[in-house]
């Protein structure tokens, strides 16, 4: 009905100035005609010029004031000629009426207030509000002062109206033929394709987007990490427990009981189950008496080493727990056998969240065991994982921890930040942790570790780990982020 009412008019006439008297013309509402005109423009049957007005509009308040008085009106006309005490006056009016009109008749000098009592000082007034919301709402222009007052008391608002103006276009037609979309069976069975007009292609328009599923970055470095451990010929350990036992994430690793890291400020302790009653019997009493007396070379610590301690549970702050339970088992074979292990899985730490520290995360390690291995084996294996990681410049600094000696912080150069930046931890276990647990004394163990979060932060310029990880995760980032291809 609309397209044939615009097409119909511009027959006999040049132009339609204003799409909103055509609608209220012809019966129908703008909205309908508007997806009408765009229709017809898309196909060049007509030409359409957009055409916008600003207008004053009143708001709900002021169709009220528009249609009963404004309320200094109000509140002259309601008072009595013998007067009418304050509570009165606004029962009758209503508390918003009351306060807004009692203030403005009072400014006009309209009503006087003798304690109580209010009373009418002039005999009448004349509604000035009610008579320019009026003329608003009519379409009168009225001067910018009024339009300024009644802006401020928000009776009126700007309305920008939009509309178009038409001309026939270079295709005018006066019945628009459906254009066929398909070359169907049917068309070429009954011969009509030939008289058919076909929509054009738009060989630029933009296809629905294909709703597939992405891999999160974390997962893509993952992938590739475990793939570098693979080809390296690493086997992967177990690492389903997020709880650990004190006993094999601190007691093993010869850290002692006082060390701060056990502390509840920078560990997650458990409350059920509280505590473990599944630990080795022999192999805890080797380790409670190189803690209090030494063995292998060392002093140990000279402290009275608590067993409850060592049984309390925690959520594991490193996957080294996991890597001294596979140590462990590897002693209790009759025959000694060379391996190289590495997990990649999360770990639990009591720290403030700030742009580069989370309360969990993820923690690679690798090791190998092995009879006669030295610091520079490690440097070797350290040289040969980082630079299949894309990270060719290695630095090693002096580092302590209670596991192991020597001890190496490892920093990488760069390119972009243009520094250098610590990338993990490594070290040689010490004979306090590896010769209780029954592994010959010609075997040693070389080890490292590093973070997931912060080769993945690098490698897709994230500067904040909470935007990679955790409930703040930007899903677009996830679609946006291209395939992460590391060193190989």
């Amino acid at each position: 009905m609309a397209e044939d009412a615009i097409l119909g008019f511009l027959q006999s006439n040049d132009e339609i100035a204003d799409s909103h008297e055509f609608a209220a013309s012809v019966g129908v509402g703008h909205t309908e005609l508007e997806n009408v005109i765009k229709s017809l423009k898309g196909f060049e049957i007509v030409d359409s010029k957009e055409i916008t007005k600003d207008r004053w509009v009143l708001t709900d308040e002021g169709k009220s004031y528009a249609a009963n008085g404004s309320p200094e009106v109000q509140f002259f006309l309601a008072i009595p000629p013998e007067g009418i005490s304050r509570a009165d006056l606004k029962v009758k009016l209503g508390a918003e009426i009351f306060e807004i009109g009692s203030k403005a008749a009072a400014k006009n000098k309209w009503v006087g207030f003798d304690k109580d009592l209010v009373t009418k000082k002039v005999g009448s007034v004349k509604d000035d509000t009610k008579d320019l919301l009026k003329r608003i709402d009519g379409g009168e222009a009225v001067v910018d002062k009024v339009i300024n007052d009644l802006k401020r008391r928000k009776l009126i608002t700007k309305y920008t109206w939009r509309g178009y103006s038409l001309r026939k276009g270079p295709k005018y037609v006066l019945k628009r033929k459906k254009a066929a979309t398909d070359l169907t069976r049917e068309h070429l069975q009954r011969g009509d394709w030939k008289d058919l007009e076909f929509k054009e292609y738009n060989l630029d328009a933009q296809v629905q987007p294909i709703q597939i599923g992405y891999m999160h970055p974390l997962l893509e470095v993952r992938e590739a990490i475990q793939n570098i451990f693979l080809q390296m010929g690493f086997e992967e350990m177990p690492t389903n427990n997020f709880v650990e036992s004190s006993f094999w994430n601190f007691d093993a690793l010869f850290q002692p009981q006082q060390h701060p890291a056990r502390d509840s400020h920078d560990t997650f302790f458990l409350k059920v189950p509280a505590t473990t009653r599944q630990l080795p019997e022999d192999y805890v009493d080797k380790v409670k008496r190189v803690h209090e007396f030494g063995g292998y070379g060392s002093k140990g610590y000279g402290y009275d080493w608590k067993r409850d301690e060592a049984e309390k549970n925690l959520l594991r702050t490193h996957t080294t727990a996991v890597s001294t339970r596979m140590l462990y088992k590897l002693a209790q074979q009759r025959l000694f056998s060379p391996k190289r292990y590495y997990s990649i899985d999360r770990v639990f730490r009591n720290e403030a969240v700030d742009r580069t520290h989370l309360a969990e995360f993820h923690q690679i390690e690798g090791l190998i065991c092995d009879r006669g291995l030295t610091l520079g084996d490690l440097l070797g294996v350290l040289e040969d994982f980082f630079s299949r990681l894309g990270m060719s410049k290695l630095r090693f600094k002096p580092a302590y921890n209670p596991y192991t000696e020597p001890s190496m912080e490892i920093f990488s150069y760069h390119d972009g930040l243009k520094k250098w930046v610590e990338v993990g931890n490594s070290g040689m276990f010490r004979p306090e942790m590896l010769l209780p647990m029954g592994l010959p004394e010609d075997v040693n163990v070389i080890a490292w570790g590093l973070s997931l979060e912060r080769p993945t932060m690098i490698l897709y310029g994230i500067d904040n780990i909470r935007d990679l990880f955790g409930p703040k995760v930007d899903f677009e980032i996830i679609k946006r982020s291209p395939m992460c291809r590391l060193g190989l």
